[in-house]
Parts: C-alpha cells; structure tokens; sequence
C-alpha cells in the first residue's frame, strides 16, 4: 500500500449536472500529476466508466451496493486500491438518490459513508448568487452524519461570479468551496437513445482533455482537495466464497467485444480470469468464426446500431450455432440476448436474422421498455442459477424481446417493500442462457462455478 492514499466521492445535486465531464477532468489532472488514479462509479452504469477508462488508461470500476453484499463491496475497493494513489469515485443521481425513497439504500451517499470518503458535492452556477448557499445548505443538514468535505461550482460565467458564489457558500455552510468549472469547448460528451455513446466509438484524442485538465489546475484547488480526501485507513471488507482458483483450468471463454458488444464489468472478467479460465476475445461484427471454446459470453451493448452488419456475417453466425450444437456453454446479457434471438427488427423496421439459437424476436422501441435494478428467481436449473436461486441486477432496454420457448426467470421490481412490476424473462435452450438482465458475478461466485461446470461438459 502506498505511504498515502486518497479518496473522494464527487456527487451531484441531481442527474446532468456535470458529474462525469467533471469527473474526466479530475481523471486527467490527477493523473498528469504522475498519480495512480482508480476510477470508480457508483452503480451499474456502463457508460461512464467506459469514459473513465479511456481518459484514465485505468479499468473503471463499479459499486452497486443493490448487487453486491456490503463485505464483498469492501473487498473489491481494498483489492483495487492496493494499486492506487487515489479512487475517484463518481455518484449516481442526485447525492441522495437511491433506489426507492431510502436515501441510505443504493444512494451516492450511503457508499460514501459505507467506505468512510468524503464527498465534494458539485453545484450549478449558472444564474445564481446567494440562493446557492441554501442549496448546499439543505444538502448538508439533510443528514449531518455524511462528510461534505468540499463544494466545486460548475458553469460559472466569470471569476467575479465564482467570488460572489464561493463568499455565500463558505459564509453560510462553513464548508470550504474548491473552486469552479468554467464552460470548456470540446469536452462534451455525445449522446443517445441510452445515454451516453460509448468511449470506444469516439474519436481517439485524448487533447482536448489534457487542455480541460490544465484548466481544473487553474480554477481547482487540487492541492486542498486532495488534503480533504486522505484516507486515514481503508475500509475492510471480507469474501464469504470466491469461485475456485483451478475450477476454471483448461477451459477457454470466447468473449464478444466490439462495437456492436462491449458492456462488461472488469471485475466480472477479472474473477473469471482467477478461475484459471482463458479469455480470448473475438468480435461477432469482423471475425468469420469463433475461436476454439468451451464457453461463450455476449455482453450487452448496441446491436440495433450494427445489426444488418451482424446478419451479413453468416460465417460467425453459423460458426456460434455450431457451438451451440456441441454443447459450449453460452451466456448472453441484453444486447447479447437480441444477437441470439432469431430476428431483431431495428428502429427503421428493417428486420435481421440472428443466431436463431433463442427462438423469438427483438424489436427496438422508441421509449424504455425497462429501466432499473430487479431480482430473478430461476425456475429451473439455468446456467447461473439453481431452481429457486435469485439473481440481482438491473434492466436498460429500449427493444422487446418476443420469445417462441418458456422463461426460465421470475423477475420483479421491489421498491421500499412494494413489488412494482413482475413478469418472466431468461431463456434457456440446451447450454444458452440469455436475459436482459445484467448482473455481477461477485454477488454470489457460485454462479461462475455452475457456469464452468457446465462448459466442462463440452470438452
């Protein structure tokens, strides 16, 4: 472990507020500092950390507390920032946004206070001047048990602006304000029907970033924020179980990764990796076949965007029915489950054959079909779970997914005691499993253990 290290939570007032553009910048500051950054999210978001990544040059990773046992959580931080000088941790939401009305469920909050970091809350600048105060203000009465170490104030207009913000601030809240983000040409970040275009799909010029970073130097106190962000000691966490450090050996995963499949979570590949599993990445747009595998993995991501692309490549589509039909152990997550399915009908109403290895048919929807973290109860044995067994996580998807075989899942949405929605969802057939839902394997390591088990039996 580093002599020192540091942490803090940049939170937000509310959704769009600057938090990732922010974040980025502090990324590319901290790193042109010669630090070794560890950037991490709170929550399930894919998006963010893809740009985290790609401006950091170091894996982002998640914190989601609603899929991962608090212990387990710990442990995954601890793990990570024994190669680090300092996490930057991005909120989720508004700083008490969790899920349900709880704000000590899945907020930026409660994780921030679950790792002991102080939070820098971000506050708007734009047309206000003493009225800012009261919105720090609420924040830090609205529970004085979190640490709201410091205060930056984005889209500021000028430097007498930010002095007239930072006297109301520090006059009234007695927290100290960092300094401010000026508007900074060339560091927005593009958009979609999901959110955010991934990092992988934009241009390769890391420029207006470094420029962006030496800005925060000038209009940061960087020095002072990382003073207010010294851990005095790490969190602890523990590992109930982890899967098998051989349970894995002599198996090879093919892992789709290109633009049309690319959200994973490191952490999911990392403890597949431990397994003594080989991952060979492969991509379902270019290559003519898969490589020699037992197991299979199709991420989510955009094959809507790339789906005419992906029916032309018939080699790598019969080349994965062909797996299917020897036994390899196949997994797919939402986009993964589309490129399944027989037909996907993209937004224009064009129609694509898939792998027609998960009978039904995909059709993109101009609104979110689902959106949100759910719990899965398998109703037969699956590659993941047992019958009865439960699974955690979330649903982002703007296509349906029409099925001509049963759901092997019983999903629901629980929000502050109350089942919201329920429906059925996850398909099996053979050794494919396939569902929108995304899920983290560290929440319970035995679903990598059924996985594996299930490859060795196309060896």
């Amino acid at each position: 472990m580093a002599a020192k290290q540091y942490a803090f939570v940049l939170a937000g007032t509310g959704s769009g507020c600057g938090k990732t553009t922010v974040t980025l910048g502090l990324l590319s500051a901290l790193k042109q500092r010669g630090l070794r950054v560890q950037p991490c999210k709170v929550g399930p978001d894919y998006l963010d950390t893809g740009w985290h990544t790609k401006v950091s040059g170091t894996a982002s990773r998640n914190l989601d507390s609603f899929m991962l046992p608090e212990p387990v959580l710990n442990a995954l931080f601890c793990e990570h920032m024994q190669r680090a000088d300092v996490a930057v941790i991005e909120g989720v939401m508004g700083l008490y946004d969790g899920y349900g009305t709880d704000p000590n469920y899945c907020s930026t909050a409660a994780m921030a206070k679950q790792l002991g970091c102080p939070v820098i809350l971000l506050v708007d600048g734009k047309a206000v001047s003493t009225s800012i105060a009261a919105t720090v203000m609420g924040f830090q009465h609205f529970d004085p048990a979190l640490n709201i170490a410091g205060v930056i104030v984005n889209r500021v207009n000028s430097e007498s602006h930010f002095q007239l913000l930072k006297t109301a601030v520090e006059h009234y809240c007695s927290v100290p304000v960092l300094g401010y983000v000026p508007r900074v040409d060339g560091v927005s970040l593009p958009e979609r029907h999901l959110g955010l275009v991934t990092a992988r799909e934009s241009v390769a010029d890391k420029r207006p970033w470094l420029e962006f970073a030496a800005t925060l130097e000038r209009t940061l106190d960087i020095d002072q924020l990382l003073a207010l962000s010294l851990l005095p000691a790490l969190v602890q966490g523990a590992w109930p179980e982890r899967p098998g450090e051989e349970a894995g050996r002599g198996l090879t995963l093919a892992l789709a990764d290109d633009d049309a499949f690319n959200f994973y979570y490191p952490d999911n590949i990392t403890l597949l990796e431990r397994t003594g599993v080989e991952i060979i990445r492969f991509s379902p747009l270019r290559d003519s076949r898969l490589p020699d595998c037992q197991m299979v993995w199709l991420g989510g991501g955009y094959p809507e965007l790339h789906a005419a692309m992906l029916a032309e490549n018939t080699s790598m589509l019969a080349s994965l029915r062909e797996a299917h039909r020897r036994g390899a152990a196949i997994y797919a997550e939402c986009g993964g489950l589309m490129y399944l399915g027989s037909t996907l009908e993209d937004a224009n109403g064009v129609t694509h054959r898939m792998a027609n290895i998960i009978p039904g048919h995909s059709k993109m929807g101009k609104r979110l079909t689902r959106f949100g973290y759910c719990e899965a109860q398998a109703q037969q044995p699956t590659l993941l779970a047992d019958t009865g067994e439960l699974l955690r996580g979330h649903e982002f998807h703007y296509s349906d997914f029409s099925p001509e075989t049963p759901a092997v899942l019983a999903c629901r949405k629980v929000r502050d005691g109350l089942t919201l929605q329920a429906w059925s969802g996850g398909w099996q057939v053979g050794n494919a499993f396939a569902s929108y839902l995304h899920v983290h394997f560290a929440q319970r390591p035995q679903m990598l253990n059924r996985w594996l088990a299930a490859a060795r039996e196309a060896l």
